[in-house]
């Protein structure tokens, strides 16, 4: 399931994210969702979280 809509995401949920740094390479990065940063309920990119480590990034992928 792709992160495009914010009610499939929920604080707790197992995701991979895009890092900023990481758009050209499309390198994920996997954590668990603290916050949620998009308040739209669609993006075309993905939905922008916290993780709870701390790195901000648009959920590519879902895996909770």
């Amino acid at each position: 399931m792709d992160g495009k809509n914010r009610k499939d995401i929920y604080p707790g949920l197992e995701v991979a994210i895009i890092l900023k740094k990481d758009q050209r390479t499309g390198r994920h990065t996997e954590g668990v969702v603290k916050d949620i940063l998009t308040s739209a309920a669609f993006h075309s990119r993905g939905i922008k979280v916290r993780l709870e480590d701390g790195q901000v990034g648009r959920v590519a992928e879902i895996f909770g």
